[in-house]
């Protein structure tokens, strides 16, 4: 910048010969002055805009020729004004205007050049316009940086927020699935220890649903992770729903629980139905660890709004936590909000403990 105005200063006094002073080594000076405050702008950009706005000032009031150097007090306020300074920039572009009008239409008598006469109004007006569209355009590009600013922010945000709700959606998938499962092979491999001296085919079968549930859940876990490393594609193996109640239940026997099903499972949207099914799931999983009770009931009742869960046992809990997270409660009502639902959860009267769920019906999607 400072290179382009002293080149542009020198065609501009020749061609201004006559009408304007000709350039010293002062008004070099003032030249190097403007354009060399510059390098500061980004740190000191109030002291910058002022300091540009006052050498001009002095350039122009000396009666130098006009040119580029009113570049340098544009820079300037440019800078101060995206810096955030925008009274300063507005102050010192005021201060290099009003003392324009000054130096051009009562001053000039005493300054050089000598014979110089007043500036015409219409040619005062070019240079107030030039100091409005500087801060105009200024002003432009701060309000759009702004908006860049905060749409990235914002972008930013919704990232982090989509990838916490992933995150989450992922950790309840995993807690559903290992929870359940591993309950039943920690129930089985119990029960095979017992009767491996006393009874081997009983405890032959306990190995063998141990066998099957661990293949079973590390199916489900491939599939939760396999949307970590291909979120594009779709999965391999439909999500669970309640179709699969009785698998539920038959699993439930095979640790020792009896479940009793109520009333028949409606056409769900995936999302619903998989919801659904998790929470049945987590419900008998908390009876096998933490209820004295061998005897589990779901009912299912529904109308066209709302499907409606319930689970009971007849308790009393046993305090045993068979390596359990506690985030079991939690995941259930964190799957029921995020399709506007509820969960309630607690001991009833008599000693057991009920979960009803109540979750929005959606339209099948098909006949």
């Amino acid at each position: 910048m400072t290179a382009f105005v002293l080149a542009g200063s020198n065609f501009a006094a020749h061609g201004q010969q006559g009408e304007r002073a000709e350039l010293d080594v002062f008004a070099r000076v003032l030249l190097l002055v403007a354009g060399g405050l510059l390098l500061w702008r980004k740190r000191y950009p109030v002291a910058v805009v002022f300091g540009t706005a006052a050498a001009v000032m002095v350039y122009l009031g000396a009666g130098y020729p006009y040119g580029p150097v009113l570049f340098t007090v544009a820079l300037a306020c440019f800078s101060a004004i995206v810096a955030g300074h925008r009274w300063a920039a507005w102050a010192a572009m005021g201060m290099l205007w009003a003392g324009h009008v000054l130096v051009a239409h009562w001053l000039y008598r005493w300054l050089p050049p000598s014979g110089d006469s007043a500036l015409s109004w219409g040619e005062e007006i070019v240079v107030a316009t030039w100091v409005v569209a500087i801060v105009a355009v200024s002003e432009l590009f701060r309000v759009r940086r702004e908006q860049w600013i905060r749409e990235r922010a914002e972008r930013a945000e919704a990232a982090r927020r989509r990838a916490d709700e992933e995150r989450l959606r992922i950790a309840r998938e995993l807690h559903d699935v290992l929870a359940h499962s591993i309950s039943v092979i920690n129930v089985q491999a119990g029960v095979g220890l017992a009767l491996l001296d006393t009874d081997p085919e009983q405890a032959r079968s306990a190995l063998t649903t141990i066998k099957a549930k661990s293949k079973e859940a590390l199916g489900e876990v491939r599939q939760v992770l396999g949307t970590l490393r291909a979120p594009g594609d779709a999965p391999r193996a439909p999500a669970p729903g309640l179709d699969r109640l009785p698998e539920l239940v038959a699993q439930a026997a095979s640790a020792g629980l009896t479940v009793d099903v109520e009333g028949e499972p409606p056409r769900l949207a995936p999302g619903t139905d998989l919801a659904a099914f998790r929470i049945v799931q987590e419900a008998l999983t908390n009876v096998v660890r933490h209820s004295g009770s061998r005897h589990a009931r779901v009912h299912l009742a529904h109308d066209a709004r709302v499907l409606r869960l319930r689970v009971d046992d007849d308790g009393p809990a046993t305090g045993a936590e068979a390596g359990g997270s506690g985030n079991g409660l939690a995941g259930m009502r964190e799957r029921a909000a995020a399709l506007g639902g509820t969960i309630e959860a607690g001991t009833r009267p008599d000693g057991g403990f009920r979960v009803l769920a109540e979750l929005p019906m959606t339209a099948s999607a098909g006949p």
